[in-house]
């Protein structure tokens, strides 16, 4: 038997758990209703799974990007080191890079210390930019205009050098670090974490794992740091690191944004907290109601997926063990069992295609470093060949279906995607390609015109302005 046979969560039905089937596929119609874009969906109550899903053409075996749910990984990392006494929440955090320093210090540059970076009360007035090579200085070149502690900013560069003193003391990578103390004794394998340019974790955010390891780690939680019997946390770390350190705004009863922040956990509404993620990644602990919700997604909505949480799940769990309900029961596992994110599908063929068929058409200068696009049409799919800064790649496109694949356009770093095309009413032809190990999803509209080709872009999810400048291209001329 495996080592992750053996260590991975248990499985029970909801009814024996406490809750009603009925309320979980309530839950799933709620988010679907709201045409909310979930990945993943993971329900535990008292160590058991007793939900789980994932929308095809997302998987369990896939990792997911999880912005800044890493923090709360982060955190963790930070509370083991404290109880190795190697550090103290507080510490300068200048003292830790006196080469760094400047020759006469702010005053609340001075006083900044480790708990000021843990719970975002640095004393700036705005999150630092880190956008040179070297981020430890980008840091300290921001003003501190306020008394650290006593002004909440949200800050993922202060997470970053949580991770950068990190590994100032150890000589290790966050991810190097946390691997023997945390991920191998939860069997989290697989981990991956993005660097600055000088080598250190982001911290902050760049952590990829997969659902169940997210689940693992709010039961952990939840245990107090205990797992498998075994102390992997202090409990009061636990205790301290999701309560409320310092306060993010005037609570008003309605956001999950403004109920305090501890150390890189928010409090929630209702007795829980969480750690989260852009786009809609989440690790939410109820411990009341002994209950961890891990969830993956692509969305701009972060409170409406919270909202349909407190609305269907919270309110169903009761103390016992229910009758069990075997209708509800086999209806909740059609339904898990059937979740899928479905390509656009409009005409799987056009007439249009033996005309444009292998062209390779030369594109302007554009943001994204694309110099060439040609499309090949076969009878089951398309093959997309692009050229860009790094080379040239080929992807296959189904036809009003999915195609498994690989790419570079969403990152530097090969990632998998799955694509489609389909022609829509207007003779355009529609690809949908989706980073399925992150929370992106790219739409290229291609519009064909005599030797020219115009691509209109779009993206479901983005710190900015969702949509991409159009391209243009021009047929290579034949030689």
């Amino acid at each position: 038997m495996s080592m992750d046979t053996v260590q991975s969560l248990s499985r029970s039905t909801p009814e024996r758990q406490g809750i009603s089937s009925r309320a979980i596929e309530c839950f799933i119609g709620s988010v679907q209703d709201q045409g909310l874009e979930l990945h993943s969906f993971m329900l535990l109550r008292r160590g058991y799974v007793i939900a789980e899903g994932w929308w095809d053409p997302y998987g369990p075996e896939l990792p997911h990007m999880l912005f800044s749910l890493s923090k709360s990984f982060t955190s963790t990392a930070i509370g083991l080191l404290a109880e190795e006494g190697r550090i103290a929440l507080t510490d300068p955090v200048i003292g830790f890079f006196p080469e760094y320093a400047p020759e006469a210090p702010s005053e609340n540059l001075a006083a900044m210390t480790v708990r000021d970076l843990l719970v975002m009360g640095t004393g700036h007035a705005a999150e630092p930019a880190l956008e040179s090579e070297d981020w430890v200085a980008d840091f300290f070149k921001q003003p501190v205009e306020h008394e650290p502690g006593t002004y909440f900013v949200y800050n993922s560069a202060a997470t970053y050098m949580l991770s950068a003193i990190l590994q100032n003391i150890t000589g290790k990578t966050l991810l190097e670090y946390l691997e023997p103390r945390l991920f191998e004794p939860l069997a989290i394998h697989g981990a991956a974490w993005e660097n600055c340019p000088r080598g250190i974790n982001a911290g902050g955010w760049g952590l990829k794992l997969k659902t169940e390891d997210i689940a693992k780690f709010g039961q952990l939680y939840l245990q107090k740091g205990v797992w498998g019997g075994e102390r992997l946390i202090p409990e009061a770390w636990v205790l301290e690191a999701t309560s409320k350190q310092i306060s993010n705004g005037p609570a008003d009863g309605s956001s999950d944004w403004t109920e305090g922040y501890g150390y890189q956990f928010w409090r929630c509404r209702h007795g829980a907290y969480r750690g989260d993620g852009a786009f809609g990644q989440y690790c939410i602990v109820h411990p009341e109601l002994e209950a961890v919700i891990a969830i993956t997604s692509g969305l701009n909505d972060m409170q409406a997926v919270l909202n349909s949480v407190w609305e269907h799940l919270v309110p169903a769990f009761e103390p016992e063990a229910l009758p069990e309900d075997e209708g509800a029961a086999v209806s909740l596992t059609e339904t898990l069992g059937a979740l899928n994110i479905r390509p656009p599908k409009f005409q799987a063929t056009s007439t249009r295609e033996p005309e444009v068929s292998g062209i390779v058409f030369e594109l302007e200068e554009n943001e994204q470093k694309l110099r060439t696009f040609c499309i090949r049409f076969s009878e089951e799919e398309a093959v997309l060949e692009i050229g860009a800064h790094y080379g040239l790649e080929s992807l296959a496109l189904g036809r009003n279906a999915w195609a498994e694949g690989t790419t570079r356009l969403f990152r530097m770093e090969e990632g998998k995607v799955c694509s489609s095309m389909t022609w829509n009413d207007d003779g355009s032809l529609v690809i949908t390609l989706r980073a399925v190990e992150t929370p992106f999803c790219l739409t290229i509209v291609a519009d064909f015109t005599d030797d020219m080709l115009q691509l209109a872009q779009s993206v479901n999810v983005s710190f900015g302005d969702p949509g991409l400048k159009p391209i243009t291209g021009r047929a290579r001329e034949e030689q």
